[in-house]
């Protein structure tokens, strides 16, 4: 099911996908708020040159607005509490909320705007947007897979997404290493981020 529109070069061909709109995608339009007990944002960075290490951020909020009759409209927004990190080991967790890594004091928030979508094929998707740290923004494309959608048994429609994207911390200004006797560094520049987002969609306004 679509739920961005595919690029297309050819405005009559864009015209007709607009026209000949998927009733049930159409029934998705409307504003969502990400369910932090639901989802999960995390990363996975590779440590000391031989093993994995992954983590999360317990402590997140956000909100979709998907247009099912002109899927360029829809957007999203992501806000990360950075002293919510979880690496599974405490001393850890502190030298990354330290001024060594996000200073999450002076910046406590992470955060993703979306700038524009994209069909990749199928249900995956191309979601790019600003993705801030600290005082650095730059831009960031998530590939995202479209899980479907679902009535719960409180009653709530939702939708869910989950994908990931690999940046390089430095351009982020996250630059601390230690170099290792045996060569290499202690953390790899490049980290994986990792997204699984349920959605529920806000009630229509009176």
């Amino acid at each position: 099911m679509a739920l961005f529109n595919r690029k297309s070069d050819n405005a009559a061909a864009a015209a007709t996908t607009t026209a000949d709109v998927d009733p049930a995608l159409a029934a998705l339009t409307g504003d969502y708020t990400i369910d932090p007990a639901h989802s999960s944002i995390g990363f996975t960075v590779r440590h000391a040159m031989v093993t994995n290490v992954r983590g999360s951020f317990a402590e997140h909020e956000g909100s979709l607005k998907l247009d099912g009759s002109d899927p360029a409209n829809s957007s999203a927004s992501i806000d990360v509490k950075i002293a919510s990190v979880d690496t599974g080991i405490k001393d850890r967790d502190g030298h990354l909320v330290s001024g060594d890594f996000f200073d999450a004091e002076k910046f406590p928030l992470m955060t993703f705007r979306s700038t524009s979508a994209e069909q990749l094929g199928g249900d995956k998707y191309r979601v790019t947007g600003d993705l801030t740290i600290k005082d650095v923004t730059r831009p960031l494309s998530i590939d995202l897979e479209f899980n479907g959608s679902a009535t719960d048994v409180y009653g709530n429609e939702r939708v869910g997404f989950e994908g990931g994207a690999e940046i390089l911390r430095s351009d982020w200004g996250l630059t601390w290493n230690a170099a290792l006797e045996t060569g290499g560094v202690m953390v790899s520049d490049k980290v994986k981020l990792n997204f699984d987002i349920s959605a529920i969609k806000a009630a229509p306004q009176a």
